[in-house]
């Protein structure tokens, strides 16, 4: 007689379930425990000065305003928001510009304030609405 019930996937020749190792104790059973995940974590945005130098090179940014986060939104050199944008000083940078974000790099900072520009880095939004 058959002996696998009827019908559905597990009745079927040559199909495993995931994970399954014939009762066996599972490998992700087997591992021990690691890490944890921050209940309060922040994920930023990441821009880099190289990108930014390209969008104000093609004139989708003006560089002699002030450059908001929102700029860099509308701009579309930034997708979303997320917890704020944080600017990394990787690439090419010699525009004078006045930056506004959430976060930036130790380099970030020198680098844009080589080129004469100002980079000012304001707390999370997410932060002071708590506060």
């Amino acid at each position: 007689m058959g002996g696998r019930g009827i019908k559905g996937q597990k009745s079927r020749s040559g199909v495993a379930i995931n994970g399954y190792e014939g009762g066996q104790m599972p490998l992700y059973q087997r591992l021990p425990k690691r890490g944890f995940t921050k209940p309060n974590r922040k994920e930023y945005a990441v821009v880099n000065l190289g990108l930014i130098q390209k969008f104000i090179d093609a004139k989708k940014i003006d560089g002699s305003a002030a450059i908001t986060e929102d700029a860099l939104i509308s701009s579309g050199l930034v997708r979303r928001k997320l917890d704020g944008i944080r600017v990394l000083a990787k690439g090419d940078f010699s525009a004078k510009i006045d930056l506004q974000v959430t976060g930036a790099s130790k380099s970030a900072v020198e680098a844009v304030e080589k080129a004469g520009g100002k980079l000012t880095v304001t707390a999370p939004a997410a932060a002071t609405a708590e506060a």
